[in-house]
């Protein structure tokens, strides 16, 4: 027989039920079957977790960078942090860069700085490796921000069978990308006391953990209500408010699981949108308000920028009032 789509995972789940139930005895991993590069890059993990006590997302963004450089460098053998050399952070810099989107290869720099920063303050090496590492191209507001378009957003809501669970999860979700621009992960992790129903209003958990507090709007409110009341599951000791449909029931690992419901709903639909992802939501909004008269001051406080360049891109959006800012040509129409 062959294996199909989905075995491994519910093989997966089968044997996480059987550990906890003790008739299996628990995965764990040898210690003596880590490659230095791995020991060291669990250490450098654990400083993350433990001492600077950053997010679980940016451990997960930094670490597989910091494996990479450090298998690329020493491979399977000792790992002596004291002999690298700056030519050895330009050269891996160098080839990886040019294989990874403008935001990744900004992510890879700035985990290479993290990572040689940490071993520097642990006097694992002298040398300030981190000014070393090189400055990836940021060209200032490189382009327009892909965003779906209004009427998309309505037939995409439209769609969605909300006599159902899951249609009436999704639903939910997809409203508060659209209403609410917030993020994919802001919606994963939203917890059940997050929301205040007597105040109307939402606290959104945003980047290193800062905490905003959003009026719900009556729509958004109501559909998570319902989705609470008719579509999630029961019997969960999960304070997540959107859980995942399938066993184990609990609430979604990352911010990759919006990013799934938003493509499956746009093929479901055959919606030829600008990107898969959930950030064109968070555009849209953008794009919507700048056309109904607000301004980018607005723009970024609905959108929680903490820098005011972040918003200045979305002026290349309203191109009808950046046409009455051009110089008119020399003679007049011809």
């Amino acid at each position: 027989m062959r294996p199909c789509a989905g075995d491994a995972a519910a093989l997966r789940q089968l044997l996480d039920f059987l550990r906890r139930e003790g008739v299996v005895a628990s995965e764990k991993i040898v210690a003596s079957q880590l490659t230095p590069a791995e020991h060291c890059t669990h250490a450098y993990a654990k400083y993350l977790r433990d001492a600077r006590a950053l997010a679980r997302t940016t451990i997960i963004n930094y670490v597989p960078f910091i494996r990479g450089f450090l298998k690329d460098r020493f491979g399977t053998g000792p790992v002596n942090l004291a002999c690298l050399k700056a030519g050895d952070v330009v050269r891996f810099v160098q080839l990886q860069a040019p294989h990874l989107h403008l935001k990744r290869a900004k992510l890879l720099t700035t985990a290479l700085r993290s990572f040689l920063r940490y071993a520097r303050y642990h006097g694992e090496m002298a040398l300030d490796l981190a000014a070393a590492v090189p400055i990836v191209a940021n060209w200032s507001m490189p382009s327009i921000p892909r965003a779906i378009g209004a009427d998309q957003v309505r037939q995409l809501l439209r769609s969605i069978d909300r006599r159902t669970a899951i249609g009436r999860r999704d639903y939910a979700i997809l409203l508060l990308l659209a209403r609410l621009g917030l993020r994919a992960g802001e919606v994963a992790f939203l917890e059940l006391e997050d929301i205040d129903w007597d105040a109307g209003q939402l606290s959104v958990r945003g980047k290193r953990d800062q905490r905003t507090a959003l009026p719900l709007p009556a729509d958004v409110g109501a559909a998570i209500a319902a989705y609470l009341r008719y579509g999630r599951p029961r019997g969960t000791a999960s304070r997540r408010v959107f859980l995942r449909s399938k066993a184990p029931i609990r609430g979604f690992l990352s911010h990759c699981a919006i990013g799934s419901i938003i493509r499956h709903a746009l093929q479901r639909t055959g919606i030829q949108a600008p990107t898969t992802g959930a950030h064109q939501f968070r555009h849209a909004l953008a794009t919507q308000m700048l056309r109904h008269g607000a301004s980018l001051a607005e723009i970024g406080e609905v959108l929680r920028h903490r820098n005011t360049q972040t918003t200045t891109i979305y002026a290349k959006v309203d191109l009808t009032a950046l046409r009455t800012l051009a110089l008119p040509w020399p003679g007049g129409a011809r």
